[in-house]
């Protein structure tokens, strides 16, 4: 099975053959997969950062079965159903009081698309059809579609190579590399010069993910919004790895007290179960783009949209944030010192986001064999090993993860 995989299915990020092999899963539970070999190892990645309550877990099986045994799914052009509904009315709650109105999509990478083009139609309709562009940090990551691609770092990002072909935007400072104060002038500047073509600016909040994992100041939120209401521009928070408590808040948006025009979720929202995102905006900006040229086949998928019910009420009913602080404590504890290490550049915690940055690029092959022997799944990049486990993972299982990333190093 495996030997057929390697030479006929494309994997993320990967050539066919796949250079590095992929290991066959048999089961999952818990914060545990089980290898076709009969090899537990734990799961410090959660499933790309979604698999937040871990694997298999009763109440979330359960949601699934409930609604299967209804229906598993209807087209939700002219139709609705109740879980779509819930759904709706939870995020609405949870979110920032200005954002009403929600989208549903399949992926996150979509819903940047929606989010994008929410924007574009807006400025339309308001007679400012020359605001055609966007302005983002460098050293994000949007996602894998054509317009996401497009605000994703275009130097060291994973798309360089489409460089030319996707529409060029606005790239500003990175206030995780310089300081903020010099990060808000390089985007006050480019709002001045640039703002008549610029319909958003969109970000990741206090992490950058898939990019690069760096974080910065909740301050630099807060004075980017306030520019962006100055120069005429909607704000774009794009919450979909960070979003459903990883950093320690429910929303990273939370550290700045943020309300964003457009917020996109996606990952954690259904607890990992199955794909599924959303996109929300503001009263205004849904009334002022009337019909949203956008309509997914899978759009709110009834069993998706079930278990993200089930997953909200789980994690919100859980001491989700005693959870976090314990894992930022062993953090903190097992993985601060290894800054000392001649090896390492740089140690970086918040939340349940644990990174080590190393000197030098690292052989993904050889670290995650070492991994897999001392019983550990993490998925290094670049310079970058890092681990994001799920909420319910115990402080055992978090020491055999991190004695893991010490054994590497």
């Amino acid at each position: 099975m495996e030997a057929f995989d390697q030479q006929h299915i494309w994997h993320p990020y990967a050539k066919i053959p796949n250079q590095i092999p992929t290991h066959l899963v048999d089961s999952a539970k818990g914060v545990y997969l089980t290898l076709a070999n009969g090899k537990q190892i734990i799961d410090g990645m959660s499933s790309w950062w979604s698999a937040i309550h871990g694997y298999n877990h009763p109440v979330l099986n359960r949601a699934i079965i409930q609604q299967l045994e209804k229906m598993a799914h209807i087209m939700f052009g002219g139709l609705t159903h109740n879980s779509a509904i819930e759904l709706s009315k939870t995020l609405i709650e949870i979110t920032p009081e200005n954002l009403t109105k929600v989208f549903f999509s399949d992926s996150g990478s979509v819903s940047i698309e929606i989010a994008m083009k929410m924007a574009l139609q807006y400025w339309q309709h308001k007679q400012l059809s020359a605001k055609q562009k966007f302005v983002t940090i460098r050293g994000g990551y949007h996602g894998d579609t054509f317009a996401a691609m497009s605000v994703c770092d275009p130097e060291n990002g994973m798309h360089h190579l489409f460089k030319g072909i996707v529409t060029e935007q606005y790239f500003v400072k990175n206030p995780a590399v310089v300081a903020i104060d010099e990060a808000l002038d390089d985007l006050e500047q480019t709002f001045k010069q640039n703002s008549t073509s610029i319909a958003a600016m969109i970000l990741e909040p206090i992490v950058q993910g898939a990019g690069g994992m760096r974080f910065y100041n909740p301050q630099y939120l807060s004075r980017a919004k306030e520019l962006c209401q100055q120069y005429q521009v909607l704000f774009i928070v794009d919450e979909i790895a960070t979003g459903f408590g990883r950093t320690g808040e429910l929303f990273a948006l939370e550290y700045a007290q943020l309300e964003p025009d457009i917020l996109c979720l996606g990952k954690a929202l259904t607890g990992g179960y199955m794909s599924l995102a959303a996109t929300l905006t503001t009263d205004k900006i849904a009334s002022t783009v009337g019909t949203l040229l956008h309509g997914p086949t899978f759009m709110a998928n009834p069993l998706a949209c079930a278990v993200a019910n089930a997953s909200i009420k789980l994690l919100l009913n859980s001491p989700w944030q005693d959870n976090i602080a314990r894992i930022e404590k062993h953090f903190y504890q097992h993985l601060s010192p290894l800054k000392k290490h001649k090896k390492v550049a740089d140690v970086r915690i918040l939340g349940a986001i644990g990174v080590v940055e190393m000197v030098a690029e690292i052989d993904v092959q050889m670290v995650q064999n070492q991994l897999l022997e001392n019983g550990v799944w993490l998925r290094p990049y670049g310079k970058l090993l890092y681990t994001m486990p799920p909420f319910t993972i115990t402080d055992d299982e978090l020491l055999t993860v991190t004695n893991a990333i010490k054994s590497v190093i």
